[in-house]
């Protein structure tokens, strides 16, 4: 995700930080003093716990194909700062589709001098895409436990989140005049594009025009589903019913489920709110302000005016379920996942068949969570799973400092979610999600992005990307495991389920790495990576095989400075992606993105030949808005002109796996 208004804190809650957790812990100071058999100890193909149940087995079994640990076998490329996208020899990348192009209809084409009307970007792919997944046809069938999974790798749709606009670069004068068509373009390049992709042997193509090509924006009707559905708290004066909701915004990371529908998440959507009267204790904790993050929706939206629609906030931060394949499908706020600043929505199948979702909460000092459903999923019966994201439970993670932790239910009526307290029923919890986190007692991390899940041990996965305020005036101190004050380069934590059953509630967890650059003096800032360095860790993906791939989110008020003045990030160059090979322990960088980029959003083909890698905001500046006078003044990628964000395919030049 981008940094653009993540850098708040909205959690002044007196629950232990993660910090002082680890402070508690003895074996964590023990696991600091190690080296390299220390590291090793936490290697992505070695179990975190040394016995596996029978999950492990069910596991390794859907993919029959890669029984031994997994080997990366690419040239690494060094660290770049060159406005290009590098990636290693003997492969190739080329931009399947960019901000602005016509997702079905030709004659959408973009204009690159931001001319494009409000009513064109509704009919082209959004800007700045994020998380993503390739949905094969039939792709279902990757999820039947025990078989070969046998779906399409020339022929699916590619279903994107666009987090957020650039209104710099998406009009041409920017916002130096502002008018309700700027706002219904800004609002129409949000959301979530589906396209058609095809395979002619040779190149990777957008069919169009095509039946299943279709932009779900910020004004899209969506209804909603859950406990919180027509609660007193989603009623507004233009829904009285609190069951139909315009739009879905800052739309992050995804997750997708066994029955092949996508999740997009909103994460940051307290930034297009403004509020110039008196803020509730409740619009506080979620960080909505006077003036909003720049957005000024509310100057021709009143819906986004928080003071004369306090109700329309609680509308925003929850996971919305789209299916892929139907068109005129509602989208679906699903709002038993709760409601919080959303990165992701990873799904995965408990021992005993019930659907676990993991979620992290993108801000300094927020929580970790996790879904389970009542009741299981069965294979092939759409209209029983179809409920599965309403009827369940809602937990949050308290870390403890015996490297031991444990999900918290969020459950009206116990552990104090009471009226007394603020939640009137199970509605008010989920509305209220960060303030039940807080009173349950959940454990404050350092920026919870991307998690995921590894199909060859069941071990979960969580990038921390930073926090520059550990450690500073009013924040939690530096501690054993964090002994660095503004820990910027951010860390990557694990946890094994009990019973390595994804339902459990309790888990055993500890550090996987430790990000940062040895090569600096600064101990502090040196980290314990074996291979190639890399910092602000965000986009976390397992491929089929077991093979994690990590991808950064350095700060553009770093990377869109010339090298040699981005401080202690002044050796990592831009933003990347690497592998991590399990065999060796050492991370490999695959490659690196354009100038003031972020790299965000994997997925590939289910034969694993084909890449999708989306390369968002390149260009962007410190200010994360564009000068509308000077639109390439950091980088012109990818076709020299006004940059744009874009998917880019990636394979081997002899058609072969990636990453060998």
């Amino acid at each position: 995700m981008s940094t653009f208004h993540d850098d708040g804190i909205s959690n002044f809650s007196d629950n232990p930080s993660f910090d002082e957790v680890l402070e508690l812990s003895r074996k964590r100071r023990e696991f600091l003093k190690g080296s390299l058999a220390a590291a090793t100890a936490t290697l992505v193909g070695v179990p975190l716990l040394a016995a596996r149940s029978q999950a492990q087995a069910q596991a390794q079994s859907l993919s029959p194909n890669y029984s031994v640990t997994p080997r990366v076998g690419f040239v690494p490329v060094p660290a770049s700062d060159a406005d290009t996208l590098v990636v290693p020899p003997g492969y190739s990348a080329n931009v399947l589709i960019a901000w602005g192009d016509p997702i079905s209809d030709v004659s959408r084409y973009f204009r690159y001098d931001a001319s494009n009307s409000a009513e064109d970007q509704e009919l082209q792919w959004g800007m700045h895409n994020d998380g993503m997944h390739f949905f094969p046809f039939n792709e279902p069938a990757r999820f039947s436990v025990g078989g070969r999974a046998t779906p399409s790798s020339r022929r699916g749709l590619l279903v994107s989140n666009h987090e957020y606009t650039d209104d710099g670069i998406l009009h041409p004068d920017g916002q130096r005049t502002w008018t309700a068509e700027k706002v219904r373009k800004s609002q129409a390049a949000h959301g979530v594009s589906v396209i058609e992709a095809l395979f002619d042997g040779s190149n990777w193509r957008v069919q169009r025009p095509s039946n299943y090509a279709r932009r779900i924006t910020a004004y899209t009707p969506m209804s909603v589903s859950g406990p919180a559905a027509g609660h007193p708290l989603m009623r507004t004066a233009a829904d009285p019913a609190g069951r139909r909701i315009l739009g879905t915004i800052n739309n992050c990371a995804h997750g997708y489920t066994p029955w092949g529908t996508y999740l997009t998440c909103e994460e940051n959507f307290n930034g297009y709110f403004a509020n110039a009267g008196t803020l509730s204790a409740d619009q506080r904790r979620y960080g909505i302000s006077a003036s909003g993050a720049g957005y000024r929706w509310h100057e021709h939206d009143e819906r986004f005016d928080a003071a004369r629609h306090p109700n329309e906030v609680n509308r925003f931060g929850w996971v919305v379920e789209i299916d892929p394949f139907d068109p005129t499908a509602t989208p679906i706020k699903r709002t038993a996942l709760g409601r919080i600043k959303h990165e992701g929505a990873w799904v995965t199948i408990a021992n005993d068949r019930r659907v676990v979702v993991y979620m992290g909460d993108d801000e300094r000092f927020e929580y970790i969570y996790k879904y389970v459903s009542n009741r299981p999923y069965i294979p092939g019966d759409r209209a029983h799973n179809a409920a599965l994201l309403d009827d369940g439970v809602l937990y949050v993670a308290r870390f403890n400092g015996d490297l031991r932790g444990e999900w918290l239910p969020l459950v009206w009526g116990s552990n104090g979610l009471t009226p007394e307290n603020g939640f009137a029923d199970q509605g008010e919890v989920l509305i209220k999600t960060r303030q039940a986190a807080d009173r349950v007692g959940a454990t404050k991390m350092d920026r919870p992005e991307w998690i995921a899940v590894n199909p060859r041990t069941q071990d979960v996965y969580c990038t921390l990307t930073n926090n520059d305020r550990r450690g500073t005036t009013g924040q939690p101190a530096n501690d054993a495991a964090n002994p660095r004050s503004q820990n910027i380069f951010g860390h990557i934590i694990r946890w094994a389920e009990d019973g390595q059953n994804a339902s459990a509630r309790s888990f055993q967890w500890q550090q996987f790495v430790q990000c940062g650059d040895p090569t600096l003096s600064n101990p502090t800032r040196q980290g314990n990576i074996q291979g190639d360095k890399f910092g602000s860790p965000d986009g976390l993906w397992f491929d089929d095989r077991g093979i994690l791939w990590v991808q950064t989110d350095i700060s553009t008020s770093i990377v869109s400075r010339p090298g040699t003045e981005r401080g202690d990030y002044r050796n990592i160059g831009n933003n990347q992606m690497l592998a991590f090979d399990a065999v060796d322990g050492e991370f490999k960088r695959f490659l690196t993105g354009p100038r003031g980029c972020e790299i965000t959003g994997v997925i590939t083909t289910p034969d694993l030949r084909t890449m999708f890698v989306n390369v968002q905001h390149p260009g962007e500046p410190a200010s994360e808005r564009n000068d509308p006078a000077n639109p390439t003044a950091i980088s012109s990628w990818p076709f020299g002109q006004r940059p744009r964000s874009s998917t880019v395919v990636i394979r081997k030049d002899d058609g072969g796996i990636i990453g060998t």
